[in-house]
């Protein structure tokens, strides 16, 4: 049974998160993982209900405990699981908790692969002018690339059940070859609408 605390994002293993706790079953739930050295898992709440996929984390710091009760932790992904019973609340507790599946996923995306994704991003980035880059030899790199490329919450949360490194890498290029272009003409009427009114010399045609 792990405790549970649902939220309405999508966190992936080896991503740093803050979390500001501050409802009371909440505060139970981060005070027992301290005590305790206990996971918690961070089920994906979605269209109004706790979807089946989620991630576990490890509190890796106490930031801070606030007079009132309040905590700033500082936590990191680590497995995936499928909620196979959500039960609310755990037995005993204030908080939610759960039987769940762990996900074995595998990192078998392939060089080729990796690098046709890290072009993608690349020239995405550079139609909207950004700097950040990524390396084609990053590990999980679906993971560390999902939240920067503007996937929605749903294909986060689609991408978060795939178990095989190969399938994510096939995704987000999937969304990077139909987003890029709509970006790139984005951009072109950006730049048409902000030369509406202005003096323009055009090249002579030739007839």
């Amino acid at each position: 049974m792990l405790p549970l605390f649902p939220l309405n994002l999508v966190v992936y293993p080896g991503e740093d998160l803050n979390l500001h706790i501050f409802e009371p079953r909440y505060r139970q739930l981060a005070n027992d993982c301290l005590a305790q050295g206990h996971t918690f898992g961070m089920p994906v709440y979605l269209d109004d209900k706790v979807q089946p996929y989620g991630t576990e984390l490890q509190i890796t710091e106490l930031v801070q405990r606030h007079d009132d009760g309040r905590l700033d932790i500082r936590t990191r992904g680590q497995r995936i699981f499928h909620l196979e019973q959500f039960v609310n609340p755990m037995p005993g507790k204030l908080h939610a908790g759960g039987q769940v599946a762990w996900l074995t996923t595998t990192d078998d995306g392939a060089p080729e692969q990796k690098n046709q994704l890290v072009a993608a991003i690349h020239e995405l980035y550079q139609i909207m002018g950004l700097e950040l880059r990524f390396a084609a030899s990053t590990p999980w790199l679906s993971y560390r690339v999902a939240h920067k490329i503007g996937l929605s919450q749903s294909q986060e949360c689609e991408l978060l059940a795939m178990p095989l490194e190969s399938q994510r890498l096939a995704f987000l290029l999937e969304h990077l070859t139909v987003s890029v272009p709509v970006v790139r003409e984005m951009e072109r009427a950006k730049t048409l609408i902000r030369l509406n009114g202005h003096f323009r010399e055009f090249d002579p045609l030739k007839f």
